[in-house]
């Protein structure tokens, strides 16, 4: 008698094209339904971590509060991805983009996207606060929050002669004038 194998086999990229590095958008949107949430890093995928509950609320909260405040013509949206190149993926966890885009694709292009904001976990850190800002900045986004957790603060960026300079932090209330003037008080981004 032999065994068999049972129960559901986990997806994984395959080894042979991580290692060529040739992974591309198309191969991303043909995950399987099951698979686990992936970026794309020049033809390399990344597996995301699983979000923290405190992560989640914090971006659910400021999405909610993005949608009720950001004007006609923007669209706050959460778990959707930026294309930043055909080898190049990521999944901001929220994003204020250009309203026209369609509402039945998971990707935007650089170029519809506002805003993208992160928020910093232990397993991101270096991703959220190196590598992601100066990739977006790369593909012309205009705007980039990182949100700190434990305390709660939040960073705000704009794109200057295509890098990202500081033009307000706060733990306690943010102060913009782009990408539309606003008032954000952290505690309503706060579990």
């Amino acid at each position: 008698m032999t065994a068999e194998a049972t129960g559901h086999v986990m997806w994984s990229p395959d080894p042979i094209r991580q290692r060529l590095a040739v992974h591309t958008l198309e191969d991303v949107l043909a995950l399987p339904d099951d698979a686990p949430r992936v970026e794309l890093r020049d033809g390399v995928m990344i597996v995301v971590p699983s979000p923290t509950y405190d992560h989640q609320d914090i971006a659910g909260l400021l999405w909610y509060w993005l949608r009720r405040h950001a004007p006609e013509g923007l669209r706050a949206s959460m778990a959707t991805g930026v294309a930043l190149s055909l080898d190049t993926t990521f999944e901001p966890d929220v994003l204020l983009v250009d309203a026209a885009l369609e509402g039945n694709r998971h990707y935007a292009l650089a170029r519809s996207v506002v805003l993208a904001v992160e928020v910093v976990s232990p397993g991101t850190r270096k991703r959220d606060r190196l590598e992601k800002p100066a990739e977006y900045a790369a593909a012309g986004i205009r705007h980039y929050w990182r949100v700190e957790q434990n305390p709660l603060h939040v960073y705000a960026y704009d794109l200057v002669d295509g890098r990202y300079e500081l033009v307000a932090d706060s733990a306690e209330q943010l102060v913009l004038s782009a990408p539309f003037p606003l008032e954000l008080p952290i505690r309503d981004i706060t579990p």
